[in-house]
């Protein structure tokens, strides 16, 4: 298992847009992969999960994978957020 906290620093947060492009990108990958925010935990491939976190502007956010490429997939969308996202 592999984690890292990320903080989302684009201004609409992981919506709409943000958040497909997020979702498309988690899909890649074979591994399991969480979005947690607090207490809450959602699938990271799965656009009402994430959408349903309302991360706004400034939220830090913990990304969980589990499987073969469990550390690329947390990486790979680790730099996605810290990149903004496609803003």
């Amino acid at each position: 298992m592999f984690t890292q906290e990320v903080t989302v620093n684009n201004e609409v947060g992981l919506h709409a847009r943000p958040a497909t492009y997020f979702i498309q990108k988690a899909n890649e990958f074979k591994s399991g992969i969480w979005v947690e925010k607090e207490e809450r935990r959602v699938n990271a491939k799965s656009l009402l999960g994430v959408l349903s976190l309302g991360i706004v502007k400034g939220t830090t956010i913990t990304l969980i994978a589990d499987g073969p490429d469990a550390k690329e997939a947390v990486e790979a969308l680790a730099q996605l957020v810290d990149n903004q996202l496609g803003e």
